[in-house]
Formats: structure tokens, C-alpha cells, sequence
């Protein structure tokens, strides 16, 4: 006995079924719900610190006893930020940091830790999104970002006032490096030069939140060669990527 063919779908079961079938989230979505996810991976991970105090170690000297930081931004203030070394630092954006939390909080520390917590929240994000433009590599992108916003090193930044240097400087380094991978994705032109400035403004900006960016050109260089392969055995290759973005 023959068997008996199996009859064509009608084109209403075919649509049926493609609208069964479940639609693959796009690109910028799962960019999307990453983020989200590193949102709320950091959020739980240091949401304590809101009740954390003020220690009298370093703290007293950046905040609790330091007289023009408790008076807040004013021009005076201002001037004394770029020109003081207190503390054996000259980073004046970290001190006028501290000073626009005392305008905001007070002597509030859950206040301060907030602060704190939120410029390591962003670089989480920008973390994520430097590596995922440099390797076109998503998960490992976002597996990265994720072991650096709960990474255990992180918590004294994290839940230390004295260390808003620390995530101060850090978010300026990321936003350097995203600016130089704009900066070298196009040869040329008025629109390169604007990009390089604002490398450089980046860049600046990190060295008066903590002089430790110093070594960020070198960064820069390792990126040159890998992943970004804008420098080979045989030197430099001076035309832009050609990644999109």
C-alpha cells in the first residue's frame, strides 16, 4: 500500500505558523537588556552602602573635617580646588565632587556612598559598551562588565567616600577610551580632529580626578594592536576601522 502524500500547507497555516514561531530579539534589545541587567546586578550588590557612615579614616580629611569642602562650590572654594595639594594629591574634580555632595546631602553619608555607587554603576555600562564596540563580542562583553560591577576589589571604591577618586577617575577613563574608539573608526577630516579633542578632554579631565590615568596613553596603545588592529609588525596603519556602529 502507498503511502499517502502529505498535502501542502495553505498559506494561512504557513502564516500561522510564522506567527507561532517566536521572533529572535534584536541587537539593540539584548544590548538593552544586558544593561538593564547590570543595572540591577550592582544595585543588589551594593545597596547597603546607602546605610554605610563616614569613617575617620581619610574621610575626615575629604569631607567631615575639611573646612572649604564643607562650605560647598563657591569661587573661592573653586580656586582652591586647582591650586591646593592636599591630602598629597592635586586632583581638583574630586575635591569639587565632594563639595557638590555637601551642597546636595549635607553631611549625609548614605548621600556620599550614593554618589559613589552611581559613577561605578555607569562605569559598569560603559565598560560594557567599550568592549562590545572594540570586539563586536557581546556576551563576553557583558560577562566581563558583570564580574567587574560585583568584583569584590571594587567594594572599597564602592563603599569608601574617600575613594570617589577611585570611580571618579574610572568613569573618565572609560569615557576616553570610547571617545578614542570613535576617534579611530574614520581617517580624516574636520569630524576625526573634533573626536581626538574630545580624547583629549576625557583624558584631562581623569588626570583632576586622580593622576593614576597617566598610564592611559599606554592603554591606548595595547588596544592599538589588539582589538582594534590599528597597528601591525609592520607599524602603524593609519586609516580607520571600518566596524559599525
Amino acid at each position: 500500500m502507498k503511502p499517502s502524500k502529505r498535502s501542502k500547507p495553505s498559506s494561512s497555516e504557513v502564516a500561522d505558523r510564522e506567527v507561532k514561531a517566536p521572533a529572535r530579539l534584536s541587537p539593540r534589545i539584548r544590548r538593552h537588556l544586558i544593561s538593564l541587567l547590570l543595572v540591577a546586578v550592582t544595585l543588589a550588590a551594593f545597596w547597603p552602602v546607602q546605610h554605610h557612615e563616614f569613617i575617620v579614616y581619610d574621610d575626615n580629611d575629604y569631607v567631615t573635617e575639611n573646612q572649604q569642602v564643607q562650605e560647598g562650590l563657591t569661587l573661592s572654594n573653586l580656586r582652591w580646588a586647582f591650586t591646593t595639594f592636599r591630602s598629597f594629591n592635586w586632583h581638583p574634580l574630586t575635591w569639587l565632587s565632594h563639595m557638590l555632595d555637601i551642597d546636595l546631602y549635607g553631611l549625609n553619608a548614605g548621600g556620599h556612598h550614593w554618589t559613589n555607587l552611581l559613577f561605578h554603576l555607569l562605569n559598569a555600562l560603559l565598560l560594557f559598551e567599550v568592549l562590545r564596540r572594540m570586539t563586536d563580542a557581546l556576551w563576553p562583553s557583558a560577562f566581563t562588565a558583570a564580574l567587574f560591577a560585583v568584583h569584590p576589589l571594587h567594594v572599597e571604591s564602592v563603599a569608601w567616600v574617600a575613594e570617589r577618586k577611585d570611580v571618579l577617575s574610572t568613569f573618565f577613563w572609560m569615557l576616553t577610551l570610547w571617545a578614542y574608539l570613535r576617534y579611530a573608526e574614520i581617517s580624516g577630516g574636520l569630524q576625526r580632529f573634533s573626536r581626538y579633542l574630545l580624547v583629549l578632554l576625557f583624558f584631562t579631565l581623569g588626570l583632576m580626578a586622580k593622576p593614576m590615568l597617566v598610564t592611559l596613553p599606554f592603554v591606548m596603545l595595547l588596544i592599538d594592536y589588539w582589538p582594534l588592529r590599528r597597528v601591525s609588525s609592520f607599524g602603524f596603519r593609519v586609516s580607520g576601522s571600518k566596524q559599525s556602529v
